[in-house]
């Protein structure tokens, strides 16, 4: 695994490709987010955007969404996929927002992981983009991405949120994750645009390839 600064460098290199890199889910609040992120399991962000403006306007707040009924509910989000169990998680946790948090979205990762259907991974979205809270979402695109790059390995989300988060400032941590999503779905997909790529040099994949 490569030293924390050569680390660093490919991660600066490859966060100069993407400079306007950030989360491709649409949200307005806190609340928001948390609602798109917990939809885009197993589903696109493109996905999740045609259907929140119509789930927005219905369930604005975790008030409105913790009355809902599935009935209602699951119609709304049927085209993300697995629409029953993510209607199950939306309510129960718009319910504990507002039975524990007085309908708030928490700032901190301990709150936000008791929350039904909230993992790391959506928690660091929320943290990092809509509270202000540094935080490094891993998904296989990450993981993926990081360690074809050698800067991270594991196939374990922790174990790779705990290397990146310890060799980078926070202030880096929430861009380089955007950095890296966008890397993985544009250029370093399964099957690979290598000569795209601005740090294929310093790549371990690429030389073996």
């Amino acid at each position: 695994m490569r030293s924390p600064a050569t680390t660093r460098a490919i991660l600066k290199t490859l966060r100069a490709q993407y400079p306007d890199a950030d989360t491709e889910l649409n949200y307005a609040t806190p609340f928001e987010l948390l609602v798109a992120t917990i939809l885009s399991a197993q589903s696109t962000d493109a996905g999740v955007n045609r259907v929140t403006p119509s789930l927005f306007k219905r369930y604005p707040d975790a008030a409105s969404l913790a009355k809902a009924k599935a009935a209602d509910l699951e119609p709304l989000i049927h085209a993300t996929g697995f629409f029953r169990s993510k209607a199950r998680s939306l309510m129960g946790m718009a319910q504990a927002l507002v039975e524990r948090h007085g309908g708030k979205v928490p700032k901190s990762m301990e709150a936000l992981v008791e929350l039904p259907g909230v993992g790391r991974k959506t928690a660091n979205v929320v943290l990092g983009h809509a509270l202000g809270v540094p935080g490094l979402p891993v998904d296989r695109h990450v993981l993926r991405v990081s360690n074809r790059l050698g800067v991270a390995a594991s196939d374990d989300p922790v174990a790779v949120e705990q290397r990146l988060t310890k060799v980078l400032p926070p202030e880096d941590w929430t861009k380089t994750s955007d950095t890296l999503i966008l890397h993985g779905r544009r250029i370093c997909k399964p099957n690979p645009v290598c000569e795209m790529c601005s740090v294929r040099d310093e790549c371990e994949f690429y030389r073996k390839r």
